[in-house]
């Protein structure tokens, strides 16, 4: 029953955690906006303009595309496309990290709909008449399998990257170091716990356990599995890694945010309250700074 608790109390506060960190990106004050062109949602991005290039812009109607600019999002966000255009090399092994995690979480989606099959009765199984079963289990060895060893060959080439590579080792904090042998460990005993049995019934079992709220046995190994996994889903939303829900406010609202500040937009009014802003604790800054004492 430990386990369960573990497993649904980690699956509870990354969600939580996450979703608190995007409450409060999205309630954080006004940014410096950097504007860079071209900006994706502009009518123009693709030669480089920007609105502010036409005759009495302020006159007219700012035509946006959202979906333009999600797509182009999208393409960051999934392939880590500056990384690819700027560190081709790093790139190869960075990306094999983050596309063995999508897999993963394609993975566990499928495990929880194949669990939901056999407890209503439907055999997820190569012999199984179910199509629909078929494919899950299929898919389901397909995506474990391409994950847990892109997750494994990714962190632990990025770790030994960062090692070994004279510049990075530079830039490399001992933080980002237990960050990639915590995914390690976890993709490792992931594939030592698992990787018995390819079609990963019994990991299709274990979740149709959490999902019925059915203490499951483990042995020292599912243990230790089990525990790591939690540990790193409660660490991955309060640590640098948490990158993930910033991504989208990162775009959206600093680097293409260029809304005309006209008089009585809803600029003016974020960029009043903004200057209201005062910080917490000490800033050096002379407009921030209480006056000095007059000297007698």
């Amino acid at each position: 029953m430990l386990l369960s608790l573990i497993a649904y109390l980690s699956i509870l506060l990354f969600l939580g955690i996450s979703v608190y960190k995007a409450y409060g990106f999205a309630k954080m004050p006004l940014h410096g906006r950097m504007e860079l062109y071209p900006v994706p949602k502009e009518k123009g991005y693709e030669h480089g303009g920007s609105f502010y290039e036409e005759v009495a812009w302020w006159s007219k109607p700012h035509e946006v595309s959202h979906v333009r600019e999600i797509l182009e999002m999208l393409k960051e966000i999934l392939f880590i496309k500056k990384l690819f255009e700027n560190q081709r090399p790093f790139w190869w092994i960075s990306y094999a990290l983050h596309l063995g995690i999508y897999f993963i979480m394609a993975w566990t989606i499928l495990l929880v709909i194949g669990a939901v099959f056999a407890l209503n009765g439907i055999m997820v199984a190569a012999s199984s008449s179910n199509i629909l079963a078929l494919l899950i289990y299929y898919f389901s060895i397909l995506t474990g399998i391409i994950g847990l060893a892109l997750v494994t060959l990714g962190s632990g080439a990025l770790f030994l990257r960062r090692m070994f590579d004279n510049t990075l080792k530079k830039y490399t904090t001992p933080q980002e170091y237990f960050n990639l042998l915590l995914i390690l460990a976890a993709a490792v005993t992931g594939i030592l716990v698992w990787g018995s049995d390819l079609s990963f019934q019994p990991a299709r079992e274990v979740t149709a356990n959490l999902i019925t709220f059915t203490p499951f046995a483990a042995g020292g190994l599912v243990t230790l599995h089990v525990i790591i996994v939690g540990v790193m889903l409660i660490y991955i939303p309060i640590s640098k890694m948490s990158h993930y829900v910033g991504k989208y406010f990162t775009f959206h609202t600093v680097l293409w945010d260029n809304s005309p500040n006209l008089r009585g937009s809803a600029v003016e009014q974020k960029v009043k309250k903004a200057t209201t802003y005062r910080p917490t604790t000490t800033w050096s800054a002379p407009h921030i700074k209480a006056p000095n004492a007059p000297k007698e």
